[in-house]
This record gives structure tokens, C-alpha cells and sequence, in this order.
């Protein structure tokens, strides 16, 4: 039976190497050889009767190997809970609980940072995508939390609101004025350049919608939201900024008007109950649509709780220490 084949060593290989990216790279994390790592993974790939691994760099799950990815990670953190119970809850002579999450560039470059900063005990994984794609990183156990515009909940997460990103239409001085001396209308917009940060980022096409253009503006594409601020306030074209980034009345940038984009988040994270991974209740109510991230999502973030020394410690708004970021670039509010 597979079951007989599921242990530990071999599924702390398969999420070693998904983690690091290599199989070299996750043998050194584990102590072992390259050859002994490749061997446990073929036993697990033999037993499961399917590839489990996409040789790549970086390494990769397959479908088939998303699902054991994901028990692997939920074992680790049972392992975890199960050693701190075990020493009446210390964490001497023992790493820091890793936590690997999902999250969108906006938000990485304003809120989850100042939110992430204060608990030294718990070490981030951040893995940056647009905010419309992170649950695929949930779905195949990449991560165990992710930042969203997903309010439905992935199989076996749970999810709570964190409030509203909005974004503004915001140019260069200079750059208005040479495009839209008569104001941005639909003419003005359907040539003027653009600034988008990738070809997922369909910020910029709902603010062209909603003015009723339909032709497609010259584009930059500047996948990284502080040269998208940067390539915004330089005159290379206009651009959606949010609010947090770029509040109305900044020095060197001027709103086009119009109404501002408002993309929801959502907080979502494994379901799975133990002290080092417990979702807090969400907030009372979700927060008014119209009102921006910028009333402070830092205070509405639920996360993980980390125990330390027998007191929980809450990972939410409080944050936490050691984040080693993954750039997969990605932009969203």
C-alpha cells in the first residue's frame, strides 16, 4: 500500500526540494547527500506510481506530487507542535517556526512588512504573485497562508477579510500636461502610454473600461512596484498606484481623477488546527468596500499564533522577523 511507503524522511525530501528550489540545495538543509536525497524521492515516486517532481530550476510539484507536498508541510508543523509539547513548550537549541505565505507585490511594498516585524520566533517565506493567483500556492502546499482576492475559501483553508487596496489613476506633472492638456478623456487615454507591472496586471485596463476605451495604449511593463512608482513619477507614462503607496496630494505625482479601483483582500490559510498555526477570528465585519486598505489593514490581519514558552504570541498585525522573499513577479493591490 502507498500509505506503507508515506514516511517521514522521504516526504521531508519532497518538501525540502519544492523549499529550495534544488535537489543540492535541499540535501544540505537535510544533512545528506544529493544521491540520498534523489533516491528517496524516486521510492516516493515509485510507490505513488506517478512523477511527483518536475526537474526544474526551480524544482517543482507536479499535480500529483501537490497533494503529498501539502502533507508534508502540515506533518512538519505537527512534528514541530508535537517536540515544543514535549519540552513543555521551550524553543531552546531549536530554529524558529518557518511559515511560508503568499503575497501580492503592493501589498509586500506597503502593509505586510510594518505587520511582519515584531516576533523574531517565527521566520517568513514569502512567495510574491498577483493577488488574483497566490491560492495556487495554497492548492499545490507551497505556502500555508496567502494574502488574496479570492473570498472563497480554498478546500480545506479558512479565510477572513482584511479590507480594501484602492488605487488611483496618478501621473508625473510634466507628463499630464503633455498628454492630457484638455484633461484625461477617452481620447487622451486610448494614446497616452501606460505603465503595467506584468501581463497579469489588468488594473490599468479597468480604469480604461470604466473611462470607455477600448483601444490599448502603448505599454511599459515594469514588474516591480517600487520602479512602477519610480517609472510612474518619471514621466515614462500614467499609472494605477495605491492609495498606500501614493496617497492623494504626494509630491511630484497628480490623480487623473475618475473613480479609483478598490480590490478587496482576503486573508487564507490551512484549516489545519495545532498551537503553531491557528487562525484568530476574522474581523467583526468586513470593512466597507469604498473605505481603503489605508485605514490600516496592519490592525485587521489575522495570521498565524507562534508559542513561545507556553504563551501564544500572535503572528498577525504584530508580524514577524527573518523574511527571505521569493520573487515571482507578480503585481496586485
Amino acid at each position: 500500500m502507498l500509505t506503507d511507503d508515506l514516511d517521514l524522511a522521504r516526504l521531508r525530501a519532497l518538501a525540502a526540494a519544492v523549499r529550495f528550489g534544488s535537489f543540492d540545495a535541499a540535501a544540505r538543509e537535510l544533512h545528506v547527500t544529493p544521491s540520498a536525497l534523489s533516491q528517496r524521492i524516486k521510492a516516493l515516486e515509485s510507490a505513488a506510481g506517478r512523477v511527483l517532481l518536475v526537474r526544474s530550476r526551480p524544482v517543482v510539484a507536479t499535480e500529483a506530487g501537490a497533494g503529498l507536498l501539502r502533507l508534508a508541510r502540515q506533518i512538519e508543523l505537527l512534528t514541530e507542535d508535537a517536540v515544543r509539547a514535549l519540552d513543555g513548550g521551550a524553543r531552546e537549541g531549536r530554529g524558529p517556526v518557518t511559515v511560508p505565505m503568499a503575497v501580492n507585490a503592493d501589498s509586500l511594498a506597503t502593509w505586510v512588512l510594518p505587520a511582519l516585524a515584531t516576533v523574531p520566533e517565527v521566520v517568513v517565506e514569502l512567495h510574491r504573485e498577483d493577488q488574483e493567483h497566490t491560492t495556487a500556492f495554497l492548492r499545490d502546499g507551497t505556502v500555508l497562508a496567502a494574502v488574496t482576492a479570492e473570498a472563497e475559501a480554498v478546500l480545506g483553508c479558512t479565510v477572513a477579510p482584511l479590507g480594501v487596496m484602492r488605487y488611483r489613476a496618478m501621473a508625473a506633472p510634466a507628463f499630464a500636461e503633455r498628454w492630457f492638456p484638455e484633461g484625461p478623456d477617452a481620447a487622451a487615454l486610448a494614446v497616452a502610454p501606460v505603465v503595467v507591472f506584468d501581463e497579469k496586471d489588468r488594473l490599468q485596463a479597468r480604469f480604461l473600461a470604466a473611462a470607455g476605451v477600448e483601444a490599448r495604449p502603448p505599454q511599459h511593463r515594469v514588474p516591480g512596484s517600487a520602479d512602477f512608482e519610480q517609472a510612474v513619477r518619471l514621466g515614462l507614462g500614467w499609472g494605477m498606484l495605491p492609495e498606500l503607496q501614493a496617497p492623494v496630494g504626494a509630491p511630484g505625482l497628480v490623480p487623473l481623477g475618475g473613480a479609483p479601483v478598490d480590490v478587496p483582500l482576503y486573508w487564507q490559510q490551512w484549516s489545519l488546527h495545532t498551537p503553531s498555526l491557528d487562525t484568530p477570528s476574522p474581523p467583526r465585519s468586513p470593512p466597507p468596500p469604498t473605505r481603503p486598505c489605508a485605514s490600516d489593514p496592519r490592525r485587521e490581519m489575522p495570521l498565524v499564533h507562534a508559542t513561545r514558552r507556553g504563551k501564544r504570541a500572535q503572528v498577525a498585525s504584530r508580524g514577524a522577523g527573518g523574511a527571505g522573499v521569493r520573487r515571482r513577479r507578480r503585481r496586485g493591490g
